[in-house]
């Protein structure tokens, strides 16, 4: 026969557990409860955002059913203009030799302005061969550091080796705007290099002399010829980059200088110049008459006071 003072001791399971929970509940902290709180009601609703997860699917499913329907049109027209983009065969390449005669807060300024020309070539109508040569020292380890993407860019040829390593030598046209040479137009079957160098002045000439060193073509952009400007001539890497991007695209040297240049250049074309000249030294020779004839009236009125 069952002990009724054992009966009378033993605690139903259910209030033994609410007696935990609720002993659980007096040691929690006030932060503690309502995180609780939180990841229960979290649990409870995980059905109905599952549910919504599958509506805003179906509706995106239907509005791009309804684009694809409604604009036809346009998508093939943007297929068009795709299929326009035509690749140039000329060849950019980037000198990167000068790692050593550059500070770091020069260097990572060549490497923004090589992420340019990367960028524009990618979207410019006539996209170049682009090359980077001699890539090492701090650029690279630049690039690697803040720029880990670098390494999946599309259509670049990266070379450790240096440009003339590269590319045959006869093919090479040195850009610097210390030749005495001046590009008139641009060889489709020739390699274009750029000094990449942010130097502000502190190594002047030197990729005219690299160039005279190993015997290879040199040119400077016709910038004279088109565009008057209140600072130097020298122009960043991208800039220049940029100009002959765009000078494949609009075949003229003229739009393509002012479609790049910067405001702060203060470029102005050389005919607007020339007849501002023109039009000041008009006023100029204008002022002696006028003050003749002035004196002329001033006599005249003296004669008839007389």
């Amino acid at each position: 026969m069952p002990n009724d003072k054992d009966n009378n001791n033993t605690i139903p399971d259910s209030v033994t557990s609410n007696g935990e929970t609720a002993a659980e509940n007096q040691t929690l902290s006030k932060r503690q409860r309502k995180k609780l709180l939180k990841h229960q009601k979290w649990e409870e609703e995980r059905e109905l955002r599952k549910q919504k997860r599958k509506e805003r699917k179906q509706q995106r499913r239907l509005e791009r059913q309804s684009q694809f329907e409604e604009g036809g049109e346009a998508n093939s027209s943007r297929k068009r203009l795709r299929r326009e983009v035509t690749p140039s065969s000329l060849r950019l390449v980037v000198d990167c030799s000068f790692d050593s005669l550059m500070m770091l807060k020069d260097v990572r300024k060549l490497h923004k302005q090589i992420q340019r020309c990367y960028a524009e070539n990618r979207r410019a109508l006539h996209p170049v061969q682009f090359y980077l040569t001699s890539l090492g020292g701090q650029l690279k380890q630049n690039m690697d550091e803040n720029d880990k993407g670098w390494v999946n860019w599309k259509d670049i040829t990266v070379k450790t080796e240096h440009y003339h390593e590269v590319l045959a030598k006869e093919e090479l046209v040195y850009l610097t705007s210390d030749s005495p040479n001046v590009l008139t137009e641009l060889d489709q079957s020739k390699a274009y290099v750029i000094g990449g160098l942010v130097d502000h002045n502190h190594h002047k000439g030197i990729t005219f002399e690299r160039a005279k060193e190993l015997g290879i073509e040199h040119a400077q952009l016709p910038l004279s010829s088109f565009v008057k400007m209140n600072s130097r001539k020298v122009l960043a890497v991208n800039h220049v980059f940029e100009i002959i991007l765009a000078y494949l695209e609009k075949g003229s040297w003229q739009e393509a200088f002012f479609t790049v240049l910067p405001q702060r250049k203060g470029a102005v074309a050389v005919d607007q110049d020339k007849e501002e000249e023109d039009s000041d030294s008009d006023s100029d020779t204008n002022t002696p008459d006028h003050e003749e004839r002035g004196e002329d009236v001033k006599l005249s009125k003296e004669r008839s006071d007389a």
